[in-house]
């Protein structure tokens, strides 16, 4: 992962059916994202049958409905996996997906799936982190809602079953839908960055727009999840607290801009730069006629464009020191 790594999140906003979910792979395409992510789940084994909705949830979706109601019309079988990642493969785009329970961690296995993206709800998830971890697969995984010492325990627990440091990715996450800017926090970037040496840190961002994205590429993050969706007006729980195609595609071409605009570090003149040194820089000229054998000073030379003659970075060297010919005013001074 060389350069930002995007992942479109098209999570459950698929609402259970596989030719929404296709256009958001689409959509995910058009917009040059690198990954198109999903959510793979057991209703049943990811929550109980008396689960509460979150908020949001309950404030975008049929109140009536339980949240293992609303989970089970969204999951995704095996067979639907299977067409999602043929699809995904003919748009040569990344197909990703977030399990939610042990079961689902065997079925993405069992279909060749390279990157595991573990969701925030499950850093403390002890069996679930082990299990993982002995895949010995990439991760990248979410760290919303957990204290520094959560993130570290989900690490260790990663390491000590069998996983690379150097295949662990940290995602710095505000879990709110939409997150209010002021609960963001993306210096919390600097410290995962100087906590966890070596590992690949990134943002997940579920704030409205993206500004909050681009700006954490610009203080270094390497890997962006955002939630999208193809109309924020659809039913169910997240398409409010998305970003439509347009903005993705937006969102997309303002990372890669900002990508370029980082550079290198080294503070140097570029070959876009040289070609205007001349035209923007000064001189030493004459400031009026000088006749052979005047001395250089204050009353007769001075500083102006273009910069082909001596810098003045010299001035003070050339002060005091007697024409050899006679100067012109404004003819660069020759010593």
């Amino acid at each position: 992962m060389d350069n930002i790594f995007i992942i479109a999140e098209a999570g459950v906003n698929h609402n259970g059916d596989l030719k929404i979910a296709k256009k958001l792979i689409d959509a995910a395409v058009n917009a040059g994202a690198n990954a198109v992510k999903f959510q793979t789940f057991v209703a049943q084994n990811l929550c109980s049958r008396t689960a509460p909705k979150a908020g949001y949830q309950k404030k975008n979706t049929n109140n009536k409905e339980t949240q293992f109601q609303m989970l089970n019309s969204l999951e995704l079988n095996k067979t639907a996996h299977k067409e999602l990642i043929s699809y995904c493969k003919k748009q040569n785009i990344i197909f990703m997906s977030s399990p939610f329970d042990l079961d689902s961690i065997d079925l993405l296995y069992s279909l060749g799936i390279d990157i595991f993206k573990i969701p925030s709800g499950e850093i403390t998830n002890l069996p679930y982190l082990e299990k993982i971890g002995s895949l010995k697969k990439k991760i990248i995984m979410s760290t919303g809602m957990a204290e520094l010492g959560e993130v570290r325990f989900a690490v260790k627990i990663l390491v000590n079953s069998g996983s690379s440091k150097n295949d662990i990715s940290l995602l710095h996450c505000c879990t709110d839908y939409p997150a209010d800017f002021k609960n963001v926090n993306l210096r919390v970037l600097n410290t995962l960055t100087e906590i966890f040496s070596g590992f690949q840190i990134g943002y997940s961002d579920h704030t409205t727009g993206f500004e909050a994205s681009v700006a954490a590429v610009a203080m270094g993050a390497k890997i962006i999840e955002k939630h999208f969706t193809l109309d924020k007006l659809m039913d169910g729980p997240d398409h409010k607290a998305s970003i439509d195609p347009e903005e993705l595609k937006g969102m997309v071409c303002a990372i890669r801009n900002i990508e370029k605009a980082l550079g290198d570090g080294i503070k140097k003149s570029t070959d876009a730069e040289i070609k205007h040194r001349a035209i923007v820089r000064k001189s030493i000229v004459a400031i009026k006629n000088i006749k052979k054998g005047e001395v250089f000073s204050l009353a007769n030379i001075g500083i102006k464009r273009p910069g082909n003659g001596i810098s003045p970075t010299k001035w003070y060297n050339v002060q005091g020191m007697s024409a050899k010919k006679d100067f012109v005013k404004d003819e660069f001074i020759t010593i």
